[in-house]
């Protein structure tokens, strides 16, 4: 590889990319291109081809067809360590981090430079974050172990590893899907700072993000160009067209609030994180049948103890889960699924489903001894693949058939499977944390109306998200939560961005930090 192409990349360009799998044509015949300094959004529905064309770029699959081109010569990518050789940096949707490692491990796996042959100079990569953790103003917690940090910090250590390397034209999969809105926009101020440095791909389905920050703007539909031209020239609304074939609107909770029964309610709840602190102390919330109650707040401030603990998945230190009036606590999961619980998870491909296993043997996970697909312990396929293939076709999950491994799928699309097993099991009540990370425009339209739907039908939810616009849609109260308490409950009516920007931060209408 020329060492010129190491220090400065000038133009990259794709031509005539073609990639098939196994009942999939994933991309057909694309080409692309990035000048110096340009930022390039790359769109498109979920299943689009836009992870698995970049995925072949940072030399991860092989084309069938087609060539790569950088600073207008040919090079061909056999790994991903020969495009971090080219300054390829890629920060990918799942991140590619060590569960049981530290993030200061984490960064050196990659980091060859402090490698020798007797030892690892970890000083070196330390003292590399920091210069990068300063340079950008990404803080990351070199000795924090990677399973002990939420999902917003991962993007973090993952922007900082791909940094540490070198990467002179970066490739970011949905950077934004677990930042809050204050994080994201200091995310999109570093890149195009960043700019001045580096070229960058920004894949996305926050079309405003999109207009932002992009200057041109790529769109894909079912593995071809369906456009290419220039952002400014084009609105958010306008690209979502362009990207479904007609026009996306996202629905708002208009209802009357219900008066429904009190479904959960949870009172002084306290609950300890991985690392050992309460990251749950001392909460109280309460939700009624027929009633969507946002819950915002910054990512690690107890969202995921919260969820986890009314399902069953962690240990309650003290308070009460009152399902319908039954404390639930430090029941066993099947048990709060036998009360009629369903669960979103945060981590869809470690949680939310079984990865080697197929769509339809996901779809009946928590229904595999029910009557209705299982008879004296034989499994009733027929009815299986019925309802498997009704589910996919209802909730238009993109692939082959219904024997695919659901891991296999692309991230929007296991968001759906996961979305058609909950949803299709008619529960009393849903805990939904981040249900629309990771989906195009087109396909949280359809989440939301069937979130809605199911509040019309009389079910509760309890709707985690760090997106605002998705919260102030849906939610009828909305309850911040910060350092493990709930600080304030705000109506839709009095509700807005401000209020709630600020409340995440730890500050009250009075101007008083919270503790």
């Amino acid at each position: 590889m020329p060492q010129e192409i190491v220090n400065r990349i000038s133009s990259l360009r794709m031509e005539g990319i073609t990639k098939r799998f196994p009942g999939t044509l994933a991309c057909d015949d694309i080409s692309l291109s990035v000048g110096e300094g340009e930022i390039l959004a790359l769109v498109g529905e979920n299943g689009a081809g836009k992870t698995t064309l970049m995925n072949i770029l940072m030399g991860l699959y092989r084309p069938d067809e087609g060539r790569i081109l950088i600073n207008g010569s040919e090079v061909v990518f056999r790994s991903p360590n020969d495009a971090f050789a080219a300054g390829l940096g890629m920060v990918h949707q799942q991140y590619m981090l060590v569960a049981n490692m530290t993030v200061l491990e984490n960064i050196a796996l990659g980091y060859k430079r402090a490698w020798s042959p007797l030892r690892v100079d970890l000083e070196m990569v330390r003292a590399r974050i920091g210069e990068v953790a300063d340079r950008y103003g990404l803080s990351v917690d070199p000795d924090a172990f990677v399973w002990q940090l939420s999902i917003g910090e991962q993007q973090r250590v993952e922007l900082v590893k791909t940094l540490c390397l070198g990467a002179r034209f970066l490739i970011l999969d949905e950077p934004t899907s677990a930042l809050t809105p204050q994080e994201t926009d200091e995310l999109i101020d570093l890149l195009k700072r960043m700019r001045s440095e580096l070229s960058i791909i920004f894949i996305s389905h926050k079309l405003h993000e999109v207009k932002n920050l992009s200057d041109r703007v790529v769109i894909l539909r079912r593995g071809s160009v369906a456009f290419e031209g220039s952002t400014s020239e084009h609105s958010p609304g306008e690209i979502a067209a362009l990207m479904t074939g007609r026009e996306v609107v996202l629905p708002k909770n208009e209802a009357p609030c219900c008066e429904g029964c009190e479904a959960l309610a949870i009172r002084g709840l306290k609950v300890r994180s991985d690392r050992g602190f309460l990251a749950v102390d001392g909460l109280d919330l309460s939700i009624c049948s027929g009633e969507i109650v946002g819950l915002a707040g910054v990512s690690g401030n107890g969202q995921r103890e919260l969820a986890e603990a009314i399902n069953g998945l962690r240990s309650v230190e003290e308070g009460e889960i009152l399902f319908f009036g039954r404390d639930i606590a430090n029941l066993k999961p099947g048990e709060v699924i036998a009360e009629g619980m369903g669960y979103i998870p945060e981590e869809r491909n470690t949680e939310g489903i079984v990865p080697p296993f197929s769509m339809k043997e996901n779809f009946i996970l928590k229904d595999s001894g029910d009557p209705h697909y299982a008879s004296r312990s034989f499994l009733r396929l027929k009815e299986i693949d019925r309802n498997a293939d009704r589910l996919r076709e209802e909730f238009d999950i993109r692939s082959p058939d219904t024997r695919v491994a659901a891991g296999s799928l692309s991230g929007g699309n296991i968001q759906k499977v996961i979305l058609a097993r909950e949803l299709s099991r008619a529960p009393r009540f849903l805990v939904a944390v981040y249900p629309t990370r990771g989906l195009d425009m087109g396909a949280a339209e359809f989440i939301h109306k069937r979130l809605l739907e199911k509040r019309a039908e009389g079910m509760g939810i309890l709707l985690v998200s760090e997106e605002l616009e998705e919260v102030l849609d849906l939610s009828d109260r909305i309850a911040v939560i910060f350092k493990g308490r709930i600080i304030d409950t705000l109506d839709r009516d009095s509700a807005d961005s401000r209020k709630l920007g600020v409340l995440m931060a730890g500050v009250k209408e009075s101007g008083d930090e919270a503790v």
